[in-house]
């Protein structure tokens, strides 16, 4: 039987693998990644660090407000698309390959810590955040998007997970970092000042179907569920599409996909 290391290196292979088809969905995320970045209070001068970065569309935002800006990711072709991103930009940003649970940077060395949808995918809530906050400078600031598990991304990722197979034992679902009372939690006495915000992301689709179309083809776990359905239970993969579709349905209007998250500010607490 596998440790229970080796259960999480395989869990994060896993995750690096099945991201790498995400580029495609990065103009979904553009607009909320300017939300983060002026919910942060990103400015001039400050360094800041992007955990998570897939493409860049947080990193490049910051670093054209004249951050200057380290981003961090843990599947390669993202990388390459956010060097592509910043090149186009105009902007300088240090891309790094890494894992949030374990960071190649200093202690207290960053102003201000980002992550957009990203974190929350940890397999490790606690380890993951006490990095953040590891790097983080006492008084910086802490800021994230998430996605809540009451609205679609959250509905539909909870789907999805009854169709694959269990994560390792102890990771919870990334949806309750979308939970204020859980982050509250979470960040406990480690921080001060916290303070949430809503935002909303409007994704043109022709219909339900066409969106979900949509997601199969790029969004990393979709994909490995689906080749997994269509190879041992096509009829179990019918079921999951009409669920899918009928979630979606809830938060379609007139050619509209709505998908909102939860934006979460604190600071480091200084002692």
């Amino acid at each position: 039987m596998p440790s229970s290391t080796d259960g999480l290196t395989q869990f994060k292979q896993a995750q690096r693998e099945s991201w790498a088809h995400f580029a495609p969905l990065e103009v979904f995320t553009t607009p909320s990644a300017a939300h983060l970045v002026r919910f942060a209070e990103v400015g001039g001068g400050i360094k800041v660090l992007d955990v998570g970065c897939g493409t860049g569309v947080v990193a490049v935002t910051a670093a054209r407000q004249g951050a200057r800006v380290q981003a961090l990711d843990l599947t390669p072709p993202l990388l390459e698309r956010a060097r592509e991103n910043s090149r186009i930009a105009g902007v300088t940003v240090d891309w790094r390959e890494g894992d949030v649970e374990e960071m190649p940077f200093a202690d207290g060395e960053f102003d201000i810590v980002l992550s957009q949808f990203a974190h929350m995918f940890a397999p490790r809530p606690a380890v993951a955040l006490d990095e953040m906050l590891r790097v983080l400078k006492p008084g910086g600031t802490l800021a994230f998007a998430t996605w809540p598990p009451e609205m679609l991304v959250g509905c539909t990722m909870a789907l999805g997970a009854r169709y694959m197979p269990p994560p390792p034992p102890g990771v919870p679902s990334p949806v309750l970092w979308g939970d204020p009372n859980i982050v509250r939690e979470r960040l406990g006495t480690s921080v001060t000042d916290l303070a949430f915000d809503r935002g909303r992301i409007h994704v043109s689709s022709l219909s339900p179907q066409h969106f979900r179309a949509h997601v199969e083809r790029n969004a990393g776990p979709i994909i490995k569920l689906v080749e997994t359905l269509s190879a041992n239970a096509p009829e179990e993969l019918e079921t999951f599409r009409q669920q899918f579709d009928a979630i979606v349905a809830r938060f379609f209007r007139d050619n509209i996909v709505q998908q909102d998250y939860l934006l979460s500010r604190a600071a480091k607490r200084s002692s």
